[in-house]
């Protein structure tokens, strides 16, 4: 068996666990999420950036939760939107050890074009701003932030790679309620990397939206990738549509 074979395995046996569960207790749908459409037909700097993403989210039965984006990137040297060719995917099953904890034991499964680079990561996700000493502070500056230790990863690297994921979104009623900026930070350590690239490399997005009307935005996307040899940052500018229940 190979490491992907096993990888696929494993969070598709955690997923028929959590599905067997739900449906014998008769929950057939998610209590809330959203499905959120981005495109971005203008790239600063990378013309073989994300051109498209997914984000899905679900609210699901027994304090599950599930969470997953897709980048769909753009053909190097080709005009945005004019041919893609590779993809990254991120598949986030959740589960919060307690009604009232701020905690969250995760599943990844990282998935992206080529061969022999998929991910499998186990960790712990901290919900900084529902932790009940913190509530009333982060509910004043209208923002939630959490972090993930991805603590495990199972790949087909001999290193003992390792994953801080900072997610965070921000309101500014004070200025409109139809603007906000949302983005992640993730920091990776102990990769076995090329010398060009730095040792601990962060890749990073910020996005600053403002609804036009509805579930209707504008967007700009700014960009970091340490993998990157050159042009580590980018500027994507697009539009959101965002369905939510």
């Amino acid at each position: 068996m190979t490491w992907k074979q096993f990888k696929t395995l494993v969070f598709s046996g955690i997923l028929s666990i959590y599905c067997s569960q739900t449906w014998s207790a008769e929950a057939r749908n998610s209590q809330s999420g959203f499905l959120d459409f981005n495109v971005y037909p203008y790239l600063s700097d990378v013309d073989n950036d994300s051109v498209f993403t997914l984000n899905i989210a679900a609210t699901l039965p027994k304090r599950f939760s599930y969470f997953s984006l897709l980048n769909i990137g753009n053909q190097p040297a080709d005009k945005e939107l004019g041919d893609t060719s590779n993809y990254y995917t991120e598949q986030n099953i959740r589960w919060q050890i307690h009604d009232s904890s701020p905690l969250d034991l995760t599943v990844q499964y990282n998935m992206r074009s080529g061969e022999d680079n998929d991910r499998l990561r186990f960790g712990i996700r901290w919900r900084i701003n529902d932790s009940p000493a913190l509530q009333s502070f982060f509910a004043k500056i209208n923002l939630s932030y959490a972090v993930n230790l991805h603590a495990i990863q199972i790949d087909d690297s001999d290193a003992r790679v390792w994953q801080l994921e900072h997610s965070f979104a921000l309101r500014f009623p004070c200025l409109s309620d139809r603007l906000y900026l949302a983005g992640f930070i993730d920091h990776t350590f102990n990769e076995d990397l090329a010398r060009q690239i730095p040792s601990n490399p962060v890749v990073a997005e910020a996005q600053l939206g403002y609804r036009l009307i509805e579930n209707l935005y504008i967007v700009s996307e700014y960009r970091l990738n340490e993998y990157r040899r050159s042009d580590v940052n980018n500027l994507a500018i697009g539009v959101e549509y965002k369905i939510k229940w």
